[in-house]
């Protein structure tokens, strides 16, 4: 659904007026769930993460990903407001 959005913002309204903000959220989103999976995949398949959290419903585990999102809530914001303007924020 998210790539979805991003397809018609990009390639059939061609990042007109709203469609802008809908693009960069939706491509950051995108890239958040696949984040989200690797770090799953990554604490299931390297030892010593396993061992850290085994569930997934360990401390370990809600804290990581708890940083992933806030980072890329942070790299959403920014690129919202500097693909806004059409400049880089950073």
């Amino acid at each position: 659904m998210v790539l979805a959005a991003v397809i018609i913002a990009d390639y059939v309204k061609h990042l007109a007026g709203p469609w802008r903000t809908s693009y960069a959220v939706g491509v950051v989103l995108a890239t958040y769930l696949n984040v989200f999976v690797l770090v799953a995949q990554l604490f299931k398949r390297i030892p010593v993460l396993f061992l850290l959290a085994p569930t997934q419903s360990e401390p370990p585990f809600a804290l990581t990903q708890l940083l992933v999102m806030a980072l890329f809530v942070w790299l959403g914001v920014v690129a919202v407001k500097g693909f806004r303007t059409g400049r880089s924020v950073l």
